[in-house]
């Protein structure tokens, strides 16, 4: 009889483990640049750079912070504006895939999103659908020229991140 109990106990404990692994939730970088950190703060130290798409076991989750394990074991933080839901996938010229998470995603309160596409065109200018509805709305020359001479002034990695730090907005934001 306490053997049919114990292993009627250990057989409940295995399925419930099981059960909890099978329920993990998996997140993937959505951001290049993307790092694992020790601790759930931006100034921790580093544990890994992370590629494009690299897909994340969550073990634990934060306000902006997740505690996640990767495909080779190593485990530590990564801000939640750094994941998505879904796998990003190549952008239509097969560069990677930014996403406006990167500035924006993390800001508590944002609803902002982006796909790829969108971003890229951004980046390079106004799409064709872009410039068309420009056209239909009535935008001037004016506006196109003054959007262009934004365009025409390129952001480094590191100036974002700089603006980000010392305005303590995304990971940096206390």
């Amino acid at each position: 009889m306490h053997r049919f109990r114990s292993l009627t106990l250990l057989a409940l404990l295995l399925g419930l483990a099981l059960a909890g692994q099978a329920a993990a939730e998996t997140l993937y970088v959505a951001s290049t640049g993307a790092i694992l950190k020790a601790a759930a703060s931006a100034s921790s130290a580093t544990v890994a750079e992370l590629p494009l798409g690299a897909g994340l076991e969550v073990l634990q989750s934060d306000r902006r912070w997740y505690r996640v394990r990767t495909s080779s074991g190593r485990e530590g933080w990564i801000y939640r504006g750094k994941v998505s839901p879904t796998k990003p996938q190549a952008t239509a010229t097969g560069g990677d895939q930014e996403s406006v998470g990167d500035l924006l995603g993390g800001l508590t309160g944002s609803s902002i999103q982006a796909n790829a596409a969108d971003s890229s065109r951004s980046i390079r200018g106004l799409s064709p659908d872009a410039e068309a509805y420009a056209a239909q709305t009535g935008a001037t020359p004016a506006a196109k020229q003054a959007l262009d001479q934004v365009l025409a002034h390129p952001v480094s990695q590191q100036e974002i991140t700089r603006f980000l730090q010392e305005s303590k907005l995304g990971e940096y934001a206390q």
